[in-house]
């Protein structure tokens, strides 16, 4: 649930005043500077989005540039115009520069949706010549008009406007497969790796940098431009959404499964992935999660959740099921739990629980899936080793179920069900010595010594009756 939020408007009204003295006409200046002076008003009380506080400089600039005629002060504009235009673009771009690596300005722009020529025209005010004065206007008005689509009309009508679509991913396969062709030649030739390390930190930044671009993506398609700090506090749900985009993608064959099935050869007498496996990824694990701490725990449960989902429907022949890329993946969450088991005790202790409960709510009875559980079976037995009360539960719930489930129902079962009802509904002092004689609930003298005493308290409107039936008076 997120938290509510100050705005400087009393009411929404207001911020659809100033949003027509703004846009109403381009040439009145006087509603211009009713917009200042509310924006003014509104900044002495409560700190403003980011959005107006840019709005705010523009607005002074254009003001300015109106009403001086004399060209010596053509430099001034200038400053005015550029310093507003830097604050926009920065203080859009500065909150989504996420992750260790920082990433270029002009790619989280791109996401975001601003012109890249405001960009550019950013890079140039700032480290180059200053740009033209009409190239300032212009940029000015640039600014203003995206302002609009961006802020003013999606926070006056945010039903209306349709939710601003975040550049798509670029696909995360070609690094890593990059990460573990060269790894391939480090464990490999042992003498290379210091000729071949700066081009597996430079794919490891590069993964880091995904991720970055995955949690702006996620901003952004939840309308979240960083406008106000308030916003921000969801911060880790999208973040742990770009993780878990990246664990869908180790997840894939190739990489923390090896395509070969050859390759897939587990050790006798422990529940480990394949070494060649862990030698090669175990340094991008461990990268990931030390600039991320739920990393681990994403992976592990995604895998699980992989592992007691319900296989797909085809309406094809259906072919031999490949069980060993389960039983990797099931190895894998295993390490995942057990490798970091020094680093933070009491948070793997819990991620070790929550998938404990997590196998056995998708691996109880009452469960349908159509997908073989044997992996995930053989991960919750793993998970259990060494704990002789989690060893009976898992036990008792492994047990094959025996009984009336999975037979037909037959004319006998029903005086099995009279006698097991007679039993719970007699009192207890006298049920060791008293018969259990279904027809003694229809004398009246027996029935309040039937009754549970619990249920006296509902009165006289109460009568005892089996489970599950409803009798109408």
């Amino acid at each position: 649930m997120r938290l509510p939020r100050r705005v400087p408007w009393s009411s929404i009204a207001e911020l659809d005043q100033l949003c027509s003295w703004i846009y109403r006409d381009e040439s009145d200046l006087e509603s211009k500077t009713n917009a200042i002076n509310r924006l003014a008003a509104w900044r002495a009380i409560t700190p403003l989005p980011h959005a107006l506080e840019s709005t705010l400089a523009l607005l002074s600039a254009i003001t300015q540039d109106a009403a001086l005629s004399q060209s010596s002060l053509h430099h001034s504009l200038r400053h005015s115009y550029a310093a507003a235009i830097i604050r926009l673009v920065n203080g859009l771009v500065d909150p989504l520069q996420l992750g260790a690596y920082a990433r270029s300005i002009a790619s989280i722009a791109n996401q975001l949706g601003l012109p890249p020529w405001l960009v550019e025209l950013r890079h140039a005010a700032t480290h180059e010549d200053l740009p033209s004065l009409e190239l300032l206007r212009q940029a000015a008005r640039e600014s203003m008009t995206w302002l609009l689509h961006n802020y003013f009309l999606p926070t006056l009508n945010p039903s209306t406007v349709p939710p601003p679509q975040a550049a798509p991913l670029r696909p995360l396969a070609p690094a890593l497969k990059q990460y573990k062709a060269l790894r391939k030649i480090v464990t490999r030739d042992a003498s290379l790796r210091s000729q071949y390390q700066p081009q597996i930190k430079s794919v490891l930044k590069d993964v880091e940098r995904w991720i970055a671009e995955a949690t702006v993506a996620a901003n952004v398609a939840g309308g979240e431009l960083g406008w106000d700090p308030a916003q921000r506090g969801d911060q880790n749900a999208k973040e742990r959404w770009a993780l878990e985009r990246i664990c869908d993608a180790l997840m894939e064959k190739g990489a923390l499964v090896p395509l070969s099935k050859k390759k897939r050869a587990f050790a006798t007498g422990s529940f480990t992935p394949p070494s060649s496996s862990v030698e090669l990824w175990k340094p991008l694990l461990a990268e990931l999660q030390a600039l991320h701490p739920d990393f681990l725990a994403v992976l592990s449960r995604r895998i699980v959740a992989h592992l007691l989902a319900s296989a797909p429907q085809l309406d094809i022949v259906p072919i031999a099921v490949d069980t060993t890329y389960d039983t990797c993946l099931a190895r894998w969450a295993l390490w995942t739990i057990d490798s970091w088991d020094g680093d933070n005790s009491e948070s793997d202790l819990d991620l070790k629980k929550d998938v404990i409960v997590a196998l056995i709510t998708g691996l109880g009875p009452s469960t349908n899936s159509s997908r073989d559980t044997t992996a995930a079976t053989s991960l919750l037995q793993a998970l259990c080793v060494g704990d002789p009360d989690m060893d009976e539960a898992v036990s008792i719930l492994l047990r094959p179920q025996t009984g009336l489930l999975g037979r037909e129902w037959s004319p006998t079962d029903i005086s099995v069900m009279s006698e097991r009802l007679s039993t719970l509904l007699a009192d207890p002092i006298t049920a060791e010595t008293a018969p259990c004689d279904p027809s003694a609930a229809g004398h009246p003298e027996l029935e309040d010594s039937m009754s549970a005493v619990g249920w006296r308290l509902l009165g006289a409107s109460w009568r005892p009756c089996p489970i599950g039936v409803y009798v109408v008076r």
